[in-house]
């Protein structure tokens, strides 16, 4: 029952923090059809940023300063450059944020260096925040579900409750009455792509002091990340926040689980025996294939459902 509720919990807490990744590229892709290969890289920057900002002001300023100024980032970016590309289609999009990554890569490594900084959790959220029979569960992670909760719900009232909101939703599907009612599109979208930056950031000031905050932090995440957003269906929120605890939850499970393959399925009733193939598959324990789990499952939902959990367009 311990393993259980702490893994459950640990799962949720690492799904949330992928869905705080997945939902600003979510929102990029549902509102102006660009998928954005550098996303993973603006999260980069926030874990970067709030290093920096939390050397200078401490970390609570840089939980408010990081996203801000990655969203700033982002936005120009989207008006100077983006912007130029989009009538072209999909493939130039594609490669401009894909160079995009590059230069942000090679200009972490000139300002912050090529190893690992000491970004660390804030003194007051360090600790264990309660205890599930003789296993900890950490203050931060606690904070990390309670910031993504926040933020989901955020999201949802912007979109919702809003002037701003509608005027992004129907700015989607009918650009020209829009614009033609007195609103800037371009600006609309500008905000759009920024705003989904500073989310990415948020996720790297919460995520980059929890993990380790370093060059390579942004290519362990982002294949990941578009595991989520294809599985929960390309634009849509609700499917990139079920698709993120799924996974979540299911790779937690797999890395504390130490039996192999060939035990979990005689276990299940299947008359497997070491000498059922000749490679060795069988003997592998489940924690060691955890890291693929993710892309077994994009496999099986783009063979049996190629629109994802709650897709509504396909690209």
């Amino acid at each position: 029952m311990e393993f259980f509720t702490v893994s459950m919990l640990n799962g949720i807490s690492y799904g949330l923090l992928l869905f705080m990744l997945s939902s600003g590229l979510t929102l990029i892709f549902s509102m102006m059809g660009v998928l954005n290969f550098a996303h993973a890289s603006f999260y980069m920057l926030g874990a970067y940023f709030a290093f920096t900002t939390a050397q200078l002001v401490g970390y609570w300023p840089a939980l408010l300063v990081a996203p801000l100024l990655v969203g700033v980032i982002g936005a120009v970016f989207e008006k100077y450059a983006l912007r130029r590309v989009h009538k072209f289609g999909h493939v130039p999009e594609l490669l401009i944020t894909f160079g995009l990554s590059f230069i942000i890569l090679e200009m972490v490594q000139l300002v912050w260096g090529t190893s690992s900084v000491d970004y660390r959790v804030p003194e007051a959220l360090v600790g264990p925040l309660f205890t599930v029979g003789g296993t900890n569960f950490p203050k931060y992670r606690g904070f990390m579900m309670l910031v993504a909760m926040v933020m989901l719900l955020s999201i949802w009232l912007l979109l919702t409750r809003t002037r701003i909101g509608l005027v992004i939703q129907a700015a989607l599907t009918h650009p020209e009455t829009v614009e033609a009612l007195g609103h800037n599109v371009p600006r609309v979208f500008m905000l759009v792509f920024g705003g989904g930056c500073a989310l990415a950031g948020l996720a790297g000031v919460i995520g980059g002091n929890f993990f380790v905050t370093e060059p390579g932090m942004a290519t362990l995440v982002g294949s990941v990340i578009f595991v989520v957003v294809v599985v929960g269906g390309m634009g849509s929120l609700v499917g990139a926040f079920i698709a993120s605890l799924l996974i979540g939850i299911i790779q937690t499970f797999a890395v504390g689980v130490d039996a192999s393959l060939m035990g979990a399925a005689q276990t299940v009733g299947l008359d497997i025996t070491p000498e059922s193939f000749g490679y060795p598959l069988w003997r592998l324990k489940i924690s060691q294939i955890a890291p693929i789990l993710p892309y077994m499952f994009l496999v099986l939902m783009l063979i049996f459902r190629p629109k994802g959990l709650l897709g509504t367009r396909e690209g």
